[in-house]
This record gives structure tokens, C-alpha cells and sequence, in this order.
């Protein structure tokens, strides 16, 4: 069964919240990655950062739901 979270009276399904949280993750990720020049040190970061949203995604899922 789909849960909804309600967000000031509007109800989101808790995917989204997840999928929010893997991609401000990612960012995050790459962000640090950038930063200390190992952005290639991963492979092409075009398979990089999807993969890398998508695992956050589902460990949010995991953890909180």
C-alpha cells in the first residue's frame, strides 16, 4: 500500500521524498568528489551519478520507510 506524507495539507507519496533525498545526496557526493579532484577516479560520471542517486534513493527507502 502507498503511503502519502502530508507537507503543509498536500499529501506527496514517499517516493518522491526519497528520490529528493537521493539526488540532494548525489550533489552532495559529487560535490566532495570535485572537490579533492577524484571526480574520474569512479568512471564516467555520467553512469556515476545516476547510480549514485539511485543508491541513496533506495537506502532512504530502506532506512526511514
Amino acid at each position: 500500500m502507498p503511503r502519502s506524507i502530508s507537507v503543509l495539507g498536500s499529501f506527496f507519496p514517499d517516493w518522491l521524498f526519497c528520490a529528493i533525498a537521493g539526488l540532494v545526496l548525489a550533489l552532495i557526493v559529487r560535490g566532495l568528489l570535485v572537490r579533492f579532484g577524484q571526480e574520474r577516479a569512479f568512471g564516467p560520471p555520467a553512469m556515476v551519478q545516476p547510480t549514485l542517486m539511485l543508491l541513496f534513493s533506495l537506502l532512504v527507502w530502506l532506512v526511514f520507510f
